[in-house]
């Protein structure tokens, strides 16, 4: 059954700069039929108390880190465990799974010799993570972060990478967290990469052609994937079969 067939549910996304936008993850709810619940708490947006009236909620990537004292990052940390107690599907992205695994009480922090991932990358999927869809789990995949977590404890292990181990893992029923960025679209790609060219020169971070080179070998089967990703991760909430 496609994502969203006989359902005029809410999937809750939560932003955190003015300017983002959900990119292809996005795009794929929205052709699926849901509406998009945009919130972003950094500039004063509630987060709702259940998730009665939603059918998932992801959180998106930011500059920002999972360690700063800001009161809304607290509070977003401590706001997970909302979707966690009711079990809804929950998706943390770059940011927000950073977010989850300092919800678990694991650490985050930057790469001993302060190398970094920002562009395409490598990744080595385990049998859990092919085993997610009917679609094999990517193992080249765009990143743009200089920190990463531990793998919290009761966590599955779904994919590893060199630098940054846990690249993708799950917990419970229905919460899962990616480093990496399935979301990401060219102007995305472009976008980043302009604002922010001084990452481009940190240790281990990729030429900016490389980038482009990346997205024209490996986006469509990232795709592919996150299609069929999402249509499973919504089957936990009874939107698809």
């Amino acid at each position: 059954m496609p994502i969203g067939q006989e359902s005029s549910g809410r999937v809750l996304i939560i932003l955190h700069q003015e300017c983002s936008t959900p990119g292809r993850v996005g795009r794929l709810l929205r052709d699926a039929g849901l509406h998009l619940d945009i919130r972003r708490p950094r500039f004063g947006d509630p987060l709702p108390q259940t998730l009665a009236d939603h059918d998932g909620v992801i959180i998106f990537g930011g500059p920002m880190s999972a360690n700063d004292d800001d009161d809304w990052i607290r509070r977003e940390i401590d706001w997970i465990k909302v979707p966690l107690k009711e079990e809804k599907p929950f998706l943390g992205i770059c940011l927000g799974a950073q977010m989850l695994a300092r919800h678990l009480g694991h650490r985050v922090c930057p790469h001993p010799q302060g190398r970094v991932e920002v562009g395409y990358y490598p990744i080595d999927p385990t049998e859990h993570g092919h085993k997610l869809c009917d679609c094999r789990f990517p193992t080249r995949v765009y990143q743009w972060h200089r920190e990463g977590f531990d793998l919290p404890n009761g966590a599955t292990l779904l994919a590893k990478g060199h630098d940054f181990e846990a690249q993708a893992f799950r917990y419970g029923p229905a919460a899962y967290g990616f480093q990496f960025h399935p979301e990401v679209t060219l102007p995305m790609i472009c976008r980043w990469s302009a604002r922010a060219q001084e990452r481009l020169n940190r240790p281990g971070a990729r030429p900016l052609h490389r980038h482009l080179e990346g997205w024209l070998r490996h986006d469509r089967a990232i795709a592919r994937w996150s299609s069929a990703f999402l249509q499973s991760w919504l089957a936990g909430g009874g939107l698809a079969c």
